[in-house]
């Protein structure tokens, strides 16, 4: 009866805060969790759950899924606008069962936090985790990503779902031995793409084998430390490829998984990955290719998420970056265009961000490709804008300014293209102050 009136009450909060014109975030969760933190348990669940975790990526694979599900005429239960602790996710769930704690759906698909994996699905049942990747991210709340890898594997030993892994980083491959006794492993995998490199050129993790602590080879990397890589002495990084992408060519924007040409509306190998990962999700529940391929060639995320816009008629991409992968990674898009450019580069460090930024430093801004100008801005405008000009970018090229307003106006300034990037509490004022 406890559980049956708590739900009663985050009902009727939820129609007061529809009322008003709010969305409420996770505050239902938080409201209901601290009244009952066993509140998962009472839940009915009888169709699949889907969760996504990793570092970078979360959302939009997170929302692909579901929009690949809804293509197919399926009914989603998902957390689209982000909220991906146990909160967030528990008001999702709150907003869509019944008093009873039925919830009616084809299929639940969740984005969740790397920590909050074990704590969701402890007492919540999971049918197919997906992990794309572990990056540094947010020291000061996180810890050393080891500590985060390490926090799953505990959780993966007893799990015996589908799991699919991204085969191509060393800190998630790792994953697919956490538990022998799970044949439900699936790797995916991206070929060598055009932009790929013998050396890193950004900061990256999992030098080492994890088993044999022998240092792993590389035959390339992709990003970071995404690439194909093989340990000399045990073997480890040789895994069955359940999805392979091939023929990526990020200019005409498509890629190629058994055979078959995915067309889409992104141009970064950071997102093939992604939408690989959809894939190989999706084909588990024999969704029909054609249905994949026409909701993938659809899919778009206008949430500062690789979001093209135009801006007074100037071409605009924005996009999150919140770690040192996410900025060097909308870097490499900004050099694999040849066009002339500016950048916005907003840098916040409020406690949801965390607050050492220390981990600008690990930003590749080195050999700009055509950037003819750079504005900071946010909270922490300066240290950026130092940061680029201890990268040996032009001093006099820098514009750094703690007012948004000042900043977007000094951007707009000329006509040349635009690349914004933002950390995560910069990001929608930003795309406020643009008027999107």
């Amino acid at each position: 009866m406890k559980n049956f009136f708590i739900i009663l009450i985050m009902k009727i909060l939820n129609l007061c805060l529809k009322i008003c014109g709010k969305h409420g975030g996770n505050f239902l969760g938080k409201i209901a969790y601290s009244w009952n933190p066993n509140i998962f348990k009472y839940f009915k669940v009888h169709c699949p759950v889907i969760a996504v975790t990793a570092t970078n990526g979360k959302t939009m694979t997170n929302n692909a899924i579901g929009y690949v599900f809804k293509s197919a005429g399926k009914k989603v239960v998902s957390n689209i606008e982000g909220n991906n602790m146990e909160t967030g996710i528990l008001s999702t769930i709150l907003k869509n069962c019944s008093l009873t704690g039925k919830i009616k759906a084809d299929y639940l698909v969740f984005e969740v936090d790397e920590g909050y994996v074990p704590v969701v699905f402890k007492d919540f049942p999971l049918s197919t985790l997906v992990i794309l990747d572990f990056f540094r991210d947010q020291l000061d709340r996180n810890g050393e990503v080891e500590t985060l890898i390490l926090k799953i594997n505990e959780f993966l030993k007893t799990y015996n779902g589908n799991l699919i892994l991204n085969t191509d980083d060393p800190n998630v491959a790792r994953l697919g031995k956490a538990n022998p006794d799970n044949k439900n492993i699936y790797y995916f995998s991206v070929e060598k793409y055009d932009f790929a490199s013998l050396e890193q050129k950004e900061a990256g993790e999992g030098k080492f084998c994890p088993f044999c602590n022998t240092r792993l080879e590389y035959e390339y990397y992709q990003y970071s430390h995404i690439g194909k890589f093989r340990c000399p002495n045990c073997d480890y990084g040789n895994n069955e490829i359940y999805k392979l992408a091939t023929n990526v060519n990020l200019k005409e924007r498509s890629f190629k998984v058994d055979d078959i040409t995915y067309k889409i509306r992104f141009n970064s190998i950071y997102n093939i990955y992604n939408l690989v990962a959809v894939i190989a999700c999706v084909s588990l529940y024999n969704i029909d290719t054609n249905v994949i391929k026409s909701a993938l060639s659809n899919f778009v995320l206008n949430n500062g998420r690789l979001e093209e816009v135009s801006i007074n008629g100037v071409p605009t991409i924005i996009n999150l970056a919140k770690n040192p992968t996410g900025s060097n990674v909308s870097l490499r898009i900004l050099n694999e265009d040849d066009d002339e450019k500016e950048l916005l580069f907003v840098l916040n460090d409020n406690l949801a961000d965390g607050l050492d930024v220390s981990w600008i430093w690990d930003i590749n801004f080195d050999n700009l490709n055509n950037v003819t100008k750079i504005v900071t801005s946010g909270t922490r405008a300066y240290d950026i804008a130092i940061r680029i000009k201890t990268s040996g970018f032009d001093a006099s090229k820098i514009e750094p300014y703690l007012d948004l307003h000042e900043a977007v106006e000094s951007l707009y300034k000329t006509n040349t293209k635009k690349y914004v990037i933002a950390n995560y509490t910069a990001l929608q004022p930003t795309r406020k102050e643009l008027k999107l």
